[in-house]
Formats: C-alpha cells, sequence, structure tokens
C-alpha cells in the first residue's frame, strides 16, 4: 500500500509555529507519497456526545465535517497531528477530533479499530518554552491514543516558537524535520507494558 499522509492541524492560529514545522517536515517526502491537509478550525466538529451503550448509530455521511475527517482519517496510512502545545496537551480543536475516534470504534461497518491497526501516527508541536519535557503530556496523549489502536507512533517533532515565525530560528528542530518521516515508526506501547 502506497504511504497516504493526513496532516491534521489543530491550531486556531493560520500559518502558525507548528504548521510550519510540519510543512518543513513534510517537504522533505518523497513525491509519490499522498498528501492531505485538513485544517480543523475550518471544518468545526459538534461537541462529542458518548453515545456508546446507544444502539441507533449511524455512518456519518461525508457531506458532514464529521463524515469528512472520519474520511479522510481511514484513508490514511500515516496520520499526522499537527497541535500546538496548549495547556501542555493538544489544543481543544484537537482533543476534539481525538475524541471523535472513541465514536468511530463503534460506528457500524467501519471496524475503526482494526482499520487503525498498523498505521502510523505522528506528531508535530510548538511550545514556547526551552525545556521539552513540558510536552510529555501530549507526546503521552498520542502515544497511548497509537498504543490503543495498536498503531505505531514515529513520535513527536517539537520545535520552539511563540510568536509567528519563531520556529523557524529553531535551527535544531528544522534539522530534526529533515528525517523525522524517514525512521521507522514502532509500534506503541502503553507506558506500563513491558519491553
Amino acid at each position: 500500500m502506497s504511504r497516504r499522509f493526513l496532516f491534521v492541524l489543530g491550531s486556531a492560529r493560520l500559518d502558525g509555529n507548528t504548521e510550519l514545522l510540519a510543512r518543513e517536515a513534510a517537504a522533505q517526502l518523497p513525491g509519490e507519497v499522498e498528501q492531505r491537509w485538513i485544517r480543523l478550525a475550518e471544518h468545526p466538529l459538534p461537541d462529542f456526545v458518548d453515545v456508546r451503550h446507544d444502539s441507533d448509530r449511524v455512518r456519518p455521511t461525508s457531506d458532514t465535517e464529521t463524515g469528512l475527517l472520519l474520511d479522510a482519517t481511514l484513508a490514511a496510512t500515516d496520520i499526522v497531528i499537527a497541535s500546538p502545545l496548549y495547556w501542555y496537551s493538544v489544543s481543544g480543536l484537537t482533543k476534539r477530533y481525538l475524541d471523535y475516534w472513541a465514536g468511530w470504534l463503534r460506528t457500524p461497518g467501519i471496524d475503526f479499530r482494526a482499520t487503525m491497526a498498523g498505521r502510523t501516527l505522528w506528531g508535530v508541536a510548538a511550545l514556547a518554552e526551552r525545556e521539552p519535557s513540558v510536552a510529555e503530556p501530549l507526546v503521552g496523549t498520542l502515544n497511548n491514543s497509537a498504543a490503543y489502536l495498536k498503531m505505531r507512533f514515529g513520535g513527536v517533532l517539537l520545535g520552539n516558537g511563540s510568536a509567528p515565525g519563531d520556529v523557524r530560528k529553531d535551527t535544531d528542530a528544522l534539522t530534526r524535520a529533515k528525517t523525522f518521516f524517514a525512521q521507522e515508526a514502532p509500534l506503541a506501547r502503553f507506558p506500563h507494558q513491558d519491553a
């Protein structure tokens, strides 16, 4: 199966530091690799309602925001969550998208968990702090989501930037971006699992 990347942009800001860093990494992908970019702010999802015990679940149609995101997610071999670090985790837009994964697990006819197994989840995040350990909750959210679905986890490309364009000054992050998607991503594991 040829690789198809879905870049899920979780920032409220157009062309923010996270997106700039994600685009730098994506520019290194071979030309034949399909890339789809979806800005969550342009495709607002309604509040997620947990109806996992209701029996009237139906697959959302492709002409809804939920259906568009579901179809794009199912079509991707690689999903890149590009979310700035907001209060030490993913943005609210990103969290809402991930909440929908819980609903898709129980949507008849798509077998979301089996479909996602073996695919790769990546993260890209810009943060205002110089200490990368403040992003551990964000990394944990993505790693544990991937582990739950038996996905591969490519890690999170972190860059420093607060004001618009600041990430362009983070030469270490820009260097890491050049090879970020070239690495072989291992199966995700929960932190408490034995190696």
